[in-house]
C-alpha cells in the first residue's frame, strides 16, 4: 500500500514531503518512546505516534521509516516540519486515536511488529 492510498482511506492529511507519498509500506510500529522506536522499528515501517517535536524526524531518518503518522489531531511543530522537508520524511496527521489508526491499517493488511 502507498502512503497516498493510506492517507486517502484514513482521511489523513500530509504536512511534509508530499512528493514521497508514492512510497509503499507493508508494516508499521506504534510507540511514543523514541528509544523504543530506535530499538524495535524496522526500515520501511510507518510509525504511529503522538509526538510532534523535531526529534521524531531524526529517529525516522535513522531507522529509514516510510513515514510518521501523528495522531489525535496534534500538529507537528514548525521546526519539525522544516526538518521533515529537509530529510524527505513524510508526516501525516489525523484526528484519529492510535488505536483507531492501527486497527484500520491492520484491516487494510498492514502488519505490526511483535
Amino acid at each position: 500500500m502507498t502512503l497516498k492510498e493510506a492517507a486517502d482511506r484514513l482521511g489523513m492529511r500530509p504536512v511534509s514531503a508530499a512528493s514521497q507519498l508514492s512510497r509503499e509500506f507493508f508494516t508499521g510500529y506504534v510507540s511514543d518512546l523514541l528509544s523504543d522506536v530506535m530499538a524495535n522499528a524496522k526500515a520501511g515501517d510507518v510509525w504511529v505516534t503522538l509526538q510532534v517535536h523535531q526529534n521524531i524526524v531524526a529517529v525516522a531518518t535513522l531507522k529509514e521509516l516510510a513515514a510518521i503518522i501523528i495522531i489525535g489531531g496534534r500538529e507537528p511543530q514548525r521546526q519539525t516540519l522544516a526538518k521533515a522537508e529537509e530529510e524527505n520524511v513524510p508526516i501525516l496527521v489525523t484526528s484519529l486515536s492510535a488505536f483507531e489508526v492501527v486497527g484500520q491499517l491492520s484491516r487494510m493488511g498492514i502488519s505490526g511488529r511483535g
